[in-house]
Formats: C-alpha cells, structure tokens, sequence
C-alpha cells in the first residue's frame, strides 16, 4: 500500500480519536477560575484543549488548567451546553421552569468556540416546561428540560444538524424534580444528571429505553473522557464569595451507575 494511503488511514484515526480527552495522560481534576454569582449549570469539552462553562448568566471557555481564557454575559438562564464543529451549543430558557405548557420560552444559543461570539439563537419550542440541557451525539441534538411536578415520566427532545425537530421521545423514569438539568452520551448509553434530596442519575440505551436510576450528583455537568470514564462538575455555594466549580474523575459502576475515583483532591 501507498505512503499516501497510510496517511490518510492515520489521519481518519487522529479525527475520530478528536473529540475524547485521554484521561490517564491529558485530565487532572481542575477548578474553573473566579466566582459567580448564580450556580454553575453544566460543562462540555473540545476534546483538545479547552473547557466551557455555563453559569447561568455567562458562559465561560478555560483551558485545561482552569483558567479563564473568554467569558461572555449571556441572558438568564443558560443550561447544560455541549461542543460540536467548532461551535457551543447551549440550551436555554427565557421563560418559567417546570410549570404547564405555555410559560416557557426555551432556544438553542450557539457561540463560536474560540472567541465565545454569539452566532445564532434557534426556538425550540416543543420544550414546553424549559429547555435546560443538551447533548450531541452523530451530527443530531438531543435537549432536555424542566418537568411539572406531578409528571411521572421526563421527556427527551431530537433535532437535526440544523436544530430542526425531529420527535419527542418519553423516558420512563418516574418523577425526578425538576427534570433533567444535564446530558450526556458515552460508550452505548444516555445519561442524564437532574436535581433531588439526593441528586438523581438516570441511564438509557441507545433508544431512550430507560435502564437505570441512582443516587449520585451529576446535575451540573457530566461528560464523556475515555471509555467508561467521565468527568462529573460539583458546585460550591461559598457565602459572601459566590459559586465556584470543579471536575472530578468519575467511572462506570455496573451496581452504583457511577462512582467518583478515590484518591483526587
């Protein structure tokens, strides 16, 4: 085979391998620099060098050490967010959370990845209670979002490339409060982080066959590192200084969902 050949098969290789951090060598755990005034509401990755974060009125790009590198103000309430084709992708509600339909007013934000300018801005409004968190997965978004609180069931919102609707599937969970704040896909399953006493994670196929539910925290951010291998956000309200953020390493549990790795700071 051809020189040329090998090339192309290694730079196929280099581009799938893109968009997944290598935990073990590249991820430490990191704080995210500064304080806010409201709580962080999820984080995503570019896979190479940066971090974004949503913190409810701004939304933030550091590197890999935490630092700031561009901060935009953006209108309450920015939700969970996600990084695709160079741009971030943010699900945000203008209206009311968690009530009947008709007292939303949910979009799709989306900002340039290196200079956090914004783009565009997409109605989604087949998310009637708030859209609140998004995820890609295969060139299409999913979005998730809030829940009235005698709803049994969460709800789980597919667009296209272009963020044109394509069907609402229903996820048989049973009520969490509030409903999903974040998403994220990894290694053949969904999962999703949402609010409670305590926090709830649940888990889904491929399908949005729902799979599993478990006490653990990943209601301001969860995304995919490696196989098997995450990182979960924790906020910290600190009194008289505002909210602050870092990551953790956590992994897959066949019993507990996930658990976070031990030995970190």
């Amino acid at each position: 085979m051809t020189s040329s050949f090998f090339a192309l098969a290694f730079s196929t290789v280099l581009l799938l391998l893109a968009p997944v951090l290598d935990a073990s060598e590249t991820f430490k755990p990191v704080a995210c620099e500064g304080a806010y005034p409201k709580h962080l509401q999820g984080f995503c990755a570019n896979g190479k060098d940066a971090y974004y974060w949503s913190w409810t009125d701004a939304i933030v790009k550091t590197g890999l050490d935490g630092r700031i590198l561009k901060k935009v103000s953006a209108p309450s309430h920015q939700g969970d967010l996600c990084f695709h084709d160079g741009k971030v992708y943010v699900a945000v509600n203008l209206g009311k959370f968690n009530e009947p339909a008709g007292q939303a007013d949910s979009w799709v934000f989306v900002f340039d990845a290196d200079t956090l300018k914004e783009l565009s801005r997409h109605p989604v409004p087949e998310l009637v209670h708030g859209a609140g968190g998004m995820a890609c997965k295969d060139g299409r978004f999913i979005i998730v979002g809030g829940l009235p609180p005698d709803t049994g069931e969460n709800y789980i919102y597919e667009y296209d490339s272009q963020l044109r609707f394509i069907q609402k599937h229903i996820l048989a969970s049973g009520q969490t409060e509030k409903g999903i704040q974040t998403a994220e896909y990894a290694d053949g399953s969904w999962w999703f982080g949402c609010y409670g006493k305590p926090a709830i994670l649940l888990r889904a196929d491929e399908n949005f066959k729902f799979t599993g539910k478990w006490a653990f925290n990943a209601s301001v951010g969860i995304a995919r590192i490696a196989p098997n291998q995450f990182l979960v956000a924790e906020n910290q309200a600190i009194k008289g200084v505002g909210n602050t953020a870092r990551l953790r390493i956590a992994h897959a549990h066949p019993e507990q969902g996930l658990i976070i790795d031990p030995n970190q700071p």
